[in-house]
């Protein structure tokens, strides 16, 4: 059984009224978010996650070393 329109879930809808819109759209376009960004690089940031991980490991040996712990 369909249900009215008024009672439809309405939430992937606009619910905004056209002048509220225009004024998040104009926020939207000033200060930071205005700033074009380069697109998220997810290995990118994998890699760097491991090299620092490897780099911390290799001086907390080295560390431990040199104090005669290991």
């Amino acid at each position: 059984m369909k249900q009215p329109e008024e009672q439809q879930d309405r939430s992937y809808q606009n619910s905004l009224y056209p002048e509220d819109q225009a004024k998040v759209d104009e926020f939207l376009k000033r200060g930071v978010n205005s700033v074009e960004r380069k697109p998220f690089r997810p290995f990118y940031m994998i890699l760097l996650l491991i090299g620092s991980v490897t780099i911390l490991s290799f001086v907390s040996q080295w560390i431990a070393r040199a104090a005669g712990i290991y």
